[in-house]
């Protein structure tokens, strides 16, 4: 069993309190560092935990540090961690900026610890059910519009939202990022409230992500085509659909999918839909559990430092675009 510490008791943190109190048998909670005071006396009174003043002591005390803080702390706080040897699991995005979480990357060279970057959309059903299916797509398709909400108008809908997305193609397109191109509009916040991208890889594939906090309907949404197949992903409804050609003679046709025949240039094929079976997990205490198992079991996280530095990496391009084609039309 791990020892964690929990930084940050705002609404995520409280979340994670929560999950780590389930996972009994990962994790004992040693208690949390929130300063202040108003948020941390209604945890102790929530949960029942010890309220850490002192981070130092805090981190003394445990094996693990659960950082779910404002981003702009990120760093410092993960920096600390590491540098004393602790495990890490840290909520996205990784750092305020490239240049920090570069430093963190590197810093965790030197320390025999294990890091895990909380991009929580890893773990949502609809990508889970694709676990053995090979992927290799040409083309991506991504929308995550939310209503607005001021809890997030602190970072861009970049840094908010789109980062969810980008990690996901990110770990999907086994290729290097050649070009980005980006527009996006700041509406009702001093930061861009809704944007678009396209990215395209030097594989070929090309991934095309549009975010939005100031819609009227909630949606996310992950399109994969590749060939022989399309693959539609709702993260929402924790959903997948996979649409695949066969040859009309072929072997190995899935099990459980419906046929359909159609004429192509290649003769006649058999179309399948298919509903890969979706499990009900809480994706937070998911990705907690995967972390403690790869701390017990000294196997790499699901998610990296590094992947959670690419994702960043990434979102800080697109910013920088955005910011360039606003300030050329004022």
């Amino acid at each position: 069993m791990l020892k964690i510490g929990l930084l940050g008791a705002g609404h995520l943190g409280n979340i994670h309190l929560k999950c780590i109190q389930r996972l009994k048998e990962c994790y004992e909670l040693v208690g949390f560092y929130e300063p202040d005071d108003e948020k941390a006396q209604k945890v102790i009174e929530s949960f029942r935990i010890r309220r850490f003043t002192q981070l130092d002591e805090l981190l003394k005390s445990v094996a693990v540090v659960d950082i779910v803080t404002p981003t702009t702390t990120h760093f410092e706080l993960a920096a600390n961690a590491i540098r004393l040897g602790k495990h890490l699991f840290i909520e996205k995005p990784l750092c305020g900026s490239v240049e920090e979480a570069k430093q963190l990357v590197e810093l965790c060279k030197k320390q025999p610890v294990k890091v895990q970057v909380g991009h929580v959309e890893r773990f949502n059903p609809a990508l889970l059910a694709l676990r053995e299916m090979p992927l290799d797509p040409l083309f991506i398709e991504a929308h995550r519009l939310a209503a607005f909400n001021p809890r997030g108008t602190d970072v861009s809908v970049i840094l908010d939202l789109m980062i969810h997305d980008l990690d996901i193609v990110l770990s999907l397109v086994k290729s290097e990022v050649k070009s980005i191109s980006a527009s996006g509009v700041a509406v009702v916040s001093e930061t861009p409230d809704i944007s678009n991208a396209r990215i395209e890889f030097e594989n070929g594939c090309v991934a095309n992500l549009t975010a939005s906090r100031i819609s009227l309907k909630q949606m996310r949404k992950l399109r994969l085509f590749q060939r022989d197949a399309y693959i539609s992903l709702d993260f929402l409804e924790k959903q997948a659909q996979i649409i695949r050609l066969f040859d009309k003679d072929g072997n190995a046709l899935p099990e459980g999918a419906n046929f359909f025949e159609l004429e192509t240039n290649r003769g006649t094929k058999l179309l399948s839909v298919e509903m890969p079976k979706t499990e009900e997990v809480n994706a937070i205490q998911l990705e907690l559990k995967s972390f403690a198992d790869c701390i017990l079991n000294d196997t790499k996280p699901t998610v990296p430092i590094e992947d959670g530095y690419r994702a960043l990496k990434v979102a800080h391009a697109i910013i920088a675009q955005i910011e360039d084609r606003m300030a050329a039309i004022v």
